[in-house]
């Protein structure tokens, strides 16, 4: 039997957010819904932030309000106590907070020491509970960080114990920069996965220094079993030097299914979602697969017709 592994895009937000191009509501959505169309259930659809400080994220709560009652989860970052009370006010039901495995990172992106920003987080997760909304809590910079280096693991380990505690619904371990390679990550998810099991784990994987795909394996070999990944390897950190694309959405569904695991997605619609952020964007920069697997894919429809 051959063992579920859940994919959350984060192509429309994270994806979005560092892109020359800003894409209308309305194009975002036609992005959304290309996702949906491919039976993908887990979307990070948006952000509750200023628009002065990321002007493409403006309108997430059109988006979440046009949105509602559609199935599958819908999730949308917020940077503190403000853009939680936007998102609920809008209608979203799962917010993502963003803790730091770094000084040098929280200071750069929400002017926050480290504890400072663990505690806003914590803050939101109680009331949260109150509002009845998920929280995803992502350990940013989980590995090494642009601003002091080599993040120390002990750190991560602390900080993923005290939200899981706390009650969020998931702890995702990012490799915001894209500094990691397999070796480190078969460390810190086999530490982290004893201490709390993997049922409550995630990764985030950057695609910085072609390792992208060898730390997915990395973390499956440990037990994770929840991945964010970006449509068509969209990505960036506006905040996090040399932070390049996420991992592509389509090399990971792709592997995934070679190796026997089921998503649930549909590949061959994943690659029309993948061709339409490239069209939207101008920038995307497209899974490393998809010159094999488009073609691959083609052949493959065609032995379905012949045999109907």
């Amino acid at each position: 039997m051959s063992e579920r592994v859940i994919i959350n895009d984060v192509g429309p937000r994270d994806g979005l957010q560092n892109q020359p191009k800003i894409l209308s509501v309305v194009e975002r959505l036609e992005l959304i819904r290309a996702l949906q169309a491919a039976n993908v259930e887990h979307i990070e659809f948006g952000a509750f932030v200023s628009p002065k400080a990321v002007p493409a994220m403006a309108g997430s709560d059109d988006i979440i309000k046009m949105m509602q009652g559609e199935r599958g989860e819908l999730s949308a970052l917020i940077p503190n106590r403000r853009g939680y009370d936007l998102a609920v006010e809008a209608g979203t039901k799962t917010v993502a907070m963003v803790a730091y495995g770094s000084e040098g990172m929280a200071q750069k992106n929400v002017r926050m020491s480290r504890a400072e920003a663990d505690n806003a987080t914590l803050q939101i997760i109680e009331q949260a509970k109150r509002d009845r909304v998920k929280v995803i809590a992502t350990i940013a910079t989980a590995f090494e960080c642009p601003f002091d280096g080599p993040t120390d693991a002990g750190v991560v380990a602390e900080t993923t114990a005290k939200f899981l505690e706390a009650g969020v619904s998931s702890v995702v371990i990012a490799d915001t920069i894209g500094a990691a390679n397999p070796g480190q990550v078969k460390s810190l998810m086999t530490r982290l996965v004893s201490d709390n099991g993997a049922r409550q784990l995630a990764c985030h994987f950057h695609d910085t220094r072609a390792l992208g795909m060898a730390n997915v394996f990395a973390g499956l070999e440990t037990g994770i079993r929840r991945f964010d990944a970006s449509i068509s390897g969209l990505g960036g950190c506006p905040f996090a030097p040399g932070a390049t694309g996420n991992i592509a959405t389509e090399d990971t569904v792709m592997m995934l299914h070679q190796m026997g695991f089921e998503t649930g997605i549909d590949l061959d619609k994943l690659i029309r979602a993948s061709d339409l952020a490239e069209q939207l964007t101008g920038t995307a920069p497209g899974g490393r697969s998809k010159p094999w697997l488009k073609p691959f894919l083609e052949r493959q429809n065609e032995k379905q017709n012949a045999r109907t």
